[in-house]
């Protein structure tokens, strides 16, 4: 669903040759609002909050709970909030359209087509996220070009025109897995602990396994789709 947002930002800012932490400099200085990051608490998000906190540690970090989060998506994001001292800005989806899809379709429906497994996404996710959107200039996500097809062509800097015209900032966007996990042990960054039983790709409970060896990263997303339609339409 797109929004209108209070007044498109100015130009994409130059970001050619910048490292991740400059990405973030360009993109907040471009902003001439408010700024905040979503997180699911993934490697890649704790290693940009952990980024944030060094040259940007105004930037809030709001999170969505679907309401069917693992445990562990919970016990680390309690760590990060200890950690750093800061609050997260936590969004839930509206009860009454939860109540009324459980109620007329049961609590698997979005196995039964990618239609509903959409449906499922857009009042568990979609709708929360334009909420915590809502009156921002940016957002800052931890998408990074190497976790599936549908992010290969992921810029540092775009224009969301899906939110208003907003910025999305993606400060890890060439990153590799091998360059996000160095970051995080050489820092003794808190980790979900789904990655250690094989997750590279951290959401809600029933909709994600862990993977095999050699598998695409989030082949553990969906697994019953096809690549192509591995998104739940927070990034579009």
């Amino acid at each position: 669903m797109s929004r209108k947002s209070d007044g498109k930002v100015g130009p994409l800012p130059d970001t050619e040759g910048l490292d991740a932490q400059g990405i973030i400099r360009a993109g907040v200085a471009a902003a001439g609002g408010a700024v905040s990051m979503a997180s699911s608490f993934s490697v890649e998000d704790v290693v940009l909050i952990d980024l944030l906190q060094k040259v940007a540690p105004r930037v809030r970090v709001f999170a969505i709970d679907t309401g069917r989060l693992n445990e562990e998506t919970y016990q680390v994001a309690e760590s990060v909030r200890d950690r750093y001292g800061i609050e997260v800005d936590w969004y839930f989806p509206e009860c009454q359209a939860v109540e009324q899809l459980e109620r007329d379709k049961g609590m698997f429906s979005f196995r039964q087509s990618l239609e509903n497994r959409h449906e499922c996404c857009r009042i568990r996710k979609v709708e929360p996220l334009n909420r915590a959107l809502a009156g921002l200039k940016v957002w800052i996500v931890g998408l990074r070009r190497e976790q599936s097809v549908t992010r290969a062509h992921l810029q540092p800097v775009e224009r969301d025109e899906a939110h208003g015209g907003i910025l999305k900032i993606s400060p890890l966007a060439d990153w590799s897995e091998r360059q996000v996990w160095a970051y995080a042990e050489k820092h003794a960054l808190p980790i979900n602990g789904l990655h250690r039983m094989g997750y590279p790709s951290i959401g809600c409970a029933p909709c994600t396994r862990a993977i095999e060896p050699g598998e695409d990263l989030r082949a553990g997303r969906w697994w019953w789709e096809n690549p192509e339609h591995k998104e739940c339409g927070l990034h579009r």
